[in-house]
């Protein structure tokens, strides 16, 4: 499955790299050494996200790490202790929903990801 052409220049304007498969009904976005907050370890990961067979129409929900993340104090963040198999591998799910209406033509993966990143900066 290829990307929305909007989806794929905000990736390469970010700089991100990045792989794009198909499982299942959705498509996957593997984003290569996504840097994370202070607050966790490791500070670089691969980053998960899995979009809806009806994407953009739909949005994507949750993401996932590998490899596995946890605070630097200690302990796994906050609803991320589950793990689950996508792609052949392991990932570590991040139990977080997008809480604001879902808007096609207007969000998208720039929107999801900066959402991603605010709940990453709560370090929790």
């Amino acid at each position: 499955m290829a990307l929305l052409e909007v989806d794929e220049e905000f990736l390469s304007r970010k700089g991100y790299v990045y792989d794009v498969t198909s499982e299942n009904a959705s498509t996957a976005v593997v984003i290569k050494d996504f840097p994370l907050p202070p607050a966790y370890s490791p500070q670089l990961v691969e980053l998960l996200i899995r979009l809806p067979a009806g994407y953009p129409q739909g949005n994507p929900d949750m993401f996932w790490t590998a490899p596995h993340v946890q605070r630097v104090g200690g302990g796994d963040p906050l609803a991320a202790s589950e793990k689950e198999t996508h792609l052949g591998r392991v990932w570590q799910r991040w139990s977080r929903h997008w809480s604001a209406s879902w808007r096609p033509g207007v969000d998208g993966l720039h929107t999801f990801i900066a959402a991603t990143i605010n709940e990453l900066r709560k370090g929790v």
